[in-house]
């Protein structure tokens, strides 16, 4: 399977991260969103990245202009249907992902590679919802794309071993690590991460700590370079939300149940950086703790 042209749904944070890593690459790069501003923003954000990354001599001024080249933008999905891999980086909501893969699916190639980005979702139900189960698979990017190294790889219970290499390889071009995980809910890393921010939540709902006292704790004393807090509004709420009521759902253990605290920041709209208010208030020039 030979891939040179990606096609990435979504302009968010994951999708332009995931645009500029294929660029740098050398993959040519079609990006779809339905909102056109999206793109362009997309685009501007690709540039600056790019451009700290010459700054700090990380790549050179012709690289980075070689790979604004390869990158272009549409609003129309059905564009996407001459890309050779596809990965979805869509909002982590799974009516809105089986609803873009039935649209795209009958306008792709016949051996073109479908994955989703999706950080939770049962990558086999998502697959059983197209034409092509045995060439679709989870390509889970962490965030940010361009600096963080691993790539969860994710096979759904038909996916076959020629799909899973081909991505292995992709993953390997990048100059990035790929890790296998199993179809579960969650995968490896937010299975593991996410109940621990989930914890460092309830251990604010219960009073234990301060919103500084807990993030300083778990940074000087587990030597992690952000809190579980800081962290949570970095990801987004709604996003840790998601993924928690998936752990929940999917494994029927209460140990999953999300903190009542987080549920209530996200009904609000407190949804972290994106939204300017989480458990830190970003309105300022320095972030200032909620609680």
């Amino acid at each position: 399977m030979t891939i040179e042209r990606v096609g990435i749904i979504g302009a968010g944070q994951m999708g332009n991260g995931i645009a500029h890593v294929f660029a740098l690459a050398g993959y040519d790069v079609l990006v779809n969103d339905i909102n056109a501003d999206a793109l362009t923003a997309a685009v501007q954000r690709i540039d600056k990245n790019m451009e700290r990354q010459v700054s700090r001599d990380l790549i050179s001024a012709d690289d980075k202009t070689a790979a604004l080249r390869r990158i272009q933008t549409t609003t129309t999905l059905t564009n996407l249907g001459d890309t050779d891999l596809v990965i979805e980086a869509a909002t982590e909501r799974e009516t809105i992902k089986t609803a873009i893969f039935e649209d795209l699916v009958p306008h792709l190639k016949a051996n073109t590679i479908l994955t989703s980005n999706t950080s939770s979702i049962s990558i086999t139900r998502l697959a059983a919802r197209t034409d092509r189960p045995e060439r679709f698979m989870g390509f889970h990017f962490m965030n940010p794309v361009p600096i963080m190294q691993l790539v969860e790889l994710i096979r759904g219970i038909a996916t076959d071993e020629a799909t899973f290499k081909a991505c292995e390889g992709v993953v390997a071009r990048l100059g990035k690590t790929s890790t296998a995980s199993e179809d579960f809910p969650a995968f490896i890393v937010n299975r593991i991460l996410m109940p621990m921010i989930n914890e460092a939540i309830y251990t604010l709902y219960e009073g234990v700590g301060s919103v500084k006292s807990i993030d300083t704790s778990l940074k000087l004393g587990a030597n992690h370079p952000m809190g579980p807090l800081e962290l949570a509004d970095f990801i987004g709420l709604d996003t840790c939300l998601a993924i928690m009521n998936v752990l929940h759902d999917g494994l029927a253990d209460t140990k999953y149940r999300p903190c009542p605290l987080l549920t209530k920041y996200v009904e609000a709209g407190w949804l972290g950086r994106k939204s300017k208010r989480g458990f830190y208030d970003y309105s300022g020039e320095t972030p200032v703790p909620t609680r």
